[in-house]
């Protein structure tokens, strides 16, 4: 469910959508059109400091689609469903969130 909408979120951010397919390659991009550097991604695997790091990127990537901190919360707390909202609602890509 989750490689669906990000198929749909990589479309909206103009991205390849077949990028959601592959492993590693999906969360390089997806760090990369919440972040604007996808090479960022590796800063997960830092212990501690790596799920902090997951967590905040779920609120840029509601930024990133002009939602707000709720939004990012539900991201957090439900992620397949917020996902598919994301996915295929009518919100569009702004940018990067640095």
């Amino acid at each position: 469910m989750i490689t669906l909408s990000l198929c749909f979120i990589f479309k909206k951010a103009n991205e390849h959508w077949w990028l959601a397919l592959i492993p590693f390659a999906n969360v390089y991009t997806l760090y990369k059109i919440v972040r604007g550097n996808g090479w960022k991604f590796l800063l997960l695997l830092i212990p501690i400091f790596g799920q902090i790091y997951a967590i905040i990127t779920q609120f840029k990537l509601a930024k990133a689609f002009g939602k707000g901190v709720g939004f990012g919360l539900g991201l957090f707390l439900l992620c397949p469903i917020f996902m598919l909202i994301l996915a295929f609602d009518q919100s569009k890509y702004e940018g990067a969130v640095e």
